[in-house]
């Protein structure tokens, strides 16, 4: 297979996948009524949301083939090497438990952690649509990845290479995919707009350090932790895109039934 073919099957598959229903996410019961305000802004947000994606999604398909191409060989040395001269033993452990955060086994248990705690406030739709952010979130980095086969970077620190492939970073992709889907759900839900800022910082800042930390361990390319982050971005933007759609789609049918 071609390298630009390759590239071609990659955004395709990434494409198919998320446009997979997301349904099993709702549940039977009514929808909390949207503030007019709230409603008013649906349409430019989920505007914004399609634009990202799409953006995103352009980008993604530009990155792989450059990727694939050898093309971005320099400027994935050259920042590496930028990140590696910031090298210390407490900045090396700082990055390590940084790096943990965003590994499958921490972002298992907090989706479960969170999952329960959701339910215990009955926010039941919000704990499945959690679940299957990060479900979706693991098959789409397992595909993309086998589809590119990008062999690992040598680790630094003499740390061991992941088995897997390099292409996208599966922690970026999925630690953008849990604290996004999370600060949605909380902000969504909260009214204060100070409340929300630092939900929506904090969870910025975590994505960007984890993705930080995983190119200064060595264990990816930058251009590895920026197609995470594209994979992520349209990934999320498709379930938000989704899940406004059924819920509007479920509050007409409950007027339907009211008008009866």
């Amino acid at each position: 297979m071609k390298l630009g073919d390759r590239g071609a099957v990659a955004v395709v598959n990434c494409t198919c996948f998320c446009l997979l229903p997301s349904a099993y996410c709702y549940d039977n019961r009514l929808v909390t009524p949207i503030k007019k305000g709230r409603l008013e802004f649906l349409p430019l947000s989920l505007a914004l949301g399609i634009s990202a994606a799409v953006a995103s999604l352009i980008f993604f398909a530009w990155l792989s083939n450059e990727v694939l191409a050898g093309e971005t060989r320099h400027f994935d040395d050259v920042t590496r090497a930028a990140i590696h001269h910031l090298a210390s033993p407490t900045m090396t452990a700082i990055m390590r438990g940084i790096s943990f955060t965003g590994s499958s086994l921490f972002l298992t248990i907090a989706t479960i952690v969170m999952f329960i705690w959701f339910l215990m406030h009955r926010w039941r739709r919000e704990g499945w649509l959690l679940c299957i952010t990060m479900l979706g979130a693991s098959i789409l980095n397992t595909t993309l990845k086998l589809t590119f086969q990008r062999p690992r970077p040598e680790p630094f620190f003499n740390l061991l290479a992941p088995r897997t492939y390099s292409f996208p970073s599966g922690h970026s992709l999925a630690s953008f995919c849990f604290f996004g889907a999370l600060a949605t759900v909380l902000t969504a839900r909260i009214e204060n707009k100070t409340i929300n800022f630092v939900t929506w910082l904090i969870s910025g800042l975590m994505v960007f350090l984890i993705g930080l930390s995983r190119i200064y361990l060595g264990v990816h390319y930058t251009t590895d932790v920026l197609a995470g982050y594209a994979a992520a971005l349209i990934w999320i933007a498709v379930i938000r895109f989704l899940e406004r759609q059924l819920v509007r789609r479920r509050k007409n049918r409950m007027g339907g039934i009211d008008d009866l």
